[in-house]
């Protein structure tokens, strides 16, 4: 994909893809993410983050590099930030508002379901 502040290209083997971005950000590494295949393999991930603690935030429903995804964030110890992330289809602007979860477990231990998210600005914008 290619737009006037965005380019991300796709590796098939191993299963990779790097984008890059022209935002109003310093020079340098934002944040590193894994691609998840399908909701369910992002839901594991959102699992694995929150029985680790290490989940700080979660997204439903985002838009955010031409993209509409779901996501999960968290943070290493050096303070790089980590997406986890599904893509269900392309959009037509670089980002939009996101429905966001903050961190920490629903009542029956598993991943804050969208019901319980508040609206508010997306984490690429």
């Amino acid at each position: 994909m290619r737009k006037p502040d965005y380019a991300k290209w796709m590796l098939d083997d191993p299963r990779l893809n790097f984008a890059i971005s022209q935002r109003d950000h310093a020079a340098g590494i934002d944040h590193l993410g894994l691609q998840a295949d399908d909701p369910a393999e992002l839901d594991v991930i959102g699992e694995r983050l929150a029985a680790a603690d290490a989940l700080a935030l979660a997204e439903q429903g985002t838009t955010c590099c031409y993209a509409h995804s779901d996501k999960y964030w968290a943070e290493d110890p050096q303070g790089v930030r980590w997406e986890t992330f599904y893509t269900h289809g392309s959009a037509t602007t670089y980002s939009s508002p996101a429905t966001r979860v903050q961190a920490g477990l629903a009542a029956d231990g598993s991943v804050p379901s969208p019901e319980r998210t508040a609206a508010c600005g997306s984490a690429c914008g």
